[in-house]
């Protein structure tokens, strides 16, 4: 049983002044694994105190004081690898070789972004003027609970970088990673108040930071509606936003595309992460000629698929988050049959012998048409849809006909067919020709997927305010 009782405030484990206790639930086993405290308002009002205070000096120290901080932080996280990997199997699930990959990718973060800071012009010439990029203020961190660390990592890093101070809400679902990960911060000995944590619903902690009048920025990944309530109360108060939201990304098959490697990469792009991703590439744009190819490469290709306990190496699926993430997928299985798209793989219920934790079937629909609720709204599970088009023009406007534009895919082996198409596709990210990634590259969305960019050059600029200064050759230290 893991028991967490501490938040982080001001360089130190403090006891909140909130007193719910919230059960962590083991997905695999679906038995209590613990409890995690959680805080309140009052928390968060002693938060961003002790980040309001830490600003000052921390938005003057120089990049080589930030660097050394981003270089402590990966060595301390990177120490802490093999915790994090056990408790992102434990906490929600993630398959056990990804999960290793994940904590040791959350280390090169902070070096990914060490990079990106040397390597920023803070300040510039701009026609007559000198235009100096300072520090937004105190940040407001917000993140979900798939893969909770990698995210906080990001953000934490990126603020750092731009001399900002942050108080985090993680996600009370993934209290063992926010745990593991605070006291990484902790043994980096950051200065007091720079970094502060509050374990806490997102209601009470979360409205708190939205509304809190120190609170300069906002940065959030997760839900399309919790992203438009958030901006919806920090208007008031003007805050900066960065909001990464949800998904439902086209991943197009061309007809010159070589399909036995496309369509077993289109399975695991749609089923990553249990399904567990914004940017699973849920809805799979087949041409409608070769349809009988793609069923038959697809139904293969879930039926070699490993679900199970994901501490075992083998498995590459294991549970949903919890009870109502299970049951969240289990609607929506059951709505595409009554909408009448067909079944490929899966269905309803569990998969034989995991009847004890929030396992689905692998599930794969095909006749689905774009109108459908299963090919319109973001599910977060295993479940794929297969659309047919006739032509790349219908292909294109189908990709397009959405409310999310967060990633898209694309697969073919003309390389300048598919940067053309690439252009047309409204996608913050395309990938073509597999599964790729990029820390320094900006990622986020277009439409309802999000506002602002996180990774790279873009994102360090969200942390910053451009100063013009105008009349006189000014000096600014780097």
């Amino acid at each position: 049983m893991h028991t967490i009782e501490h938040i982080y405030i001001n360089g130190q484990f403090v006891t909140p002044h909130g007193e719910e206790m919230f059960d962590l639930i083991n997905p695999t086993t679906g038995q209590r694994d613990g409890q995690v405290r959680l805080g309140d308002a009052e928390d968060v009002q002693r938060a961003v105190a002790a980040a309001k205070a830490a600003f000052p000096a921390f938005s003057r120290s120089s990049l080589a004081e930030r660097g050394a901080i981003l270089q402590r932080l990966h060595d301390a996280v990177l120490a802490r690898a093999d915790d994090a990997a056990a408790a992102l199997v434990d906490e929600y699930g993630g398959p056990l070789p990804t999960s290793i990959g994940r904590s040791r990718y959350t280390a090169k973060m902070f070096l990914d972004v060490k990079k990106v800071m040397d390597a920023h012009a803070f300040v510039k010439t701009v026609n007559t003027a000198t235009v100096v990029l300072e520090p937004v203020g105190v940040v407001g961190i917000i993140t979900p609970w798939n893969s909770s660390a990698w995210f906080i990592a990001n953000k934490v890093a990126t603020a750092i970088a731009a001399g900002c101070t942050v108080v985090v809400k993680p996600s009370e679902l993934s209290a063992r990673q926010n745990q593991i990960l605070t006291e990484c911060f902790h043994a980096a000995q950051l200065p007091p108040g720079v970094v502060n944590i509050v374990n806490g619903r997102g209601e009470v902690v979360g409205a708190a930071l939205s509304t809190h009048q120190d609170i300069n920025k906002i940065s959030f990944t997760g839900s399309t509606p919790v992203g438009k309530s958030i901006a919806r109360l920090g208007v008031d108060t003007m805050k900066r936003i960065t909001l990464e939201l949800g998904g439902k990304s086209a991943n197009v098959i061309l007809d010159d595309a070589d399909f036995e490697k496309a369509i077993p990469t289109a399975i695991q792009a749609a089923f990553m992460n249990n399904g567990q991703a914004c940017i699973v590439g849920s809805r799979l744009l087949v041409p409608e000629h070769k349809l009988a190819l793609v069923k038959q490469l697809a139904k293969a290709a879930v039926e070699s698929i490993v679900v199970g306990d994901p501490h075992r190496a083998e498995v590459s699926i294991g549970p949903l988050v919890n009870q109502k993430q299970f049951e969240r997928v289990q609607k929506y299985i059951q709505i595409g049959m009554d909408e009448g798209a067909e079944l490929l793989a899966g269905g309803i219920g569990k998969p034989f012998g995991l009847e004890s934790g929030y396992f689905v079937k692998p599930t794969v629909f095909i006749n689905v048409t774009n109108d459908m609720t299963i090919a319109r709204e973001e599910i977060f599970g295993p479940v794929l849809s297969i659309i047919t088009y006739k032509t790349e023009e219908e292909a294109i406007q189908i990709a397009n006909d959405t409310p999310y534009g967060l990633q898209a895919y694309i697969s073919s082996t003309n390389l300048d067919r598919a940067n053309r198409i690439a252009r047309e596709l409204l996608a913050g990210r395309v990938h073509i020709n597999g599964i790729h990634d990029d820390l320094v590259a900006p990622f986020g969305g277009f439409k309802q997927s999000g506002i602002g960019r996180e990774f790279g050059p873009y994102g360090l600029d969200s942390y910053l305010e451009p100063k013009a200064v105008l009349g006189v050759e000014a000096q600014y230290p780097r």
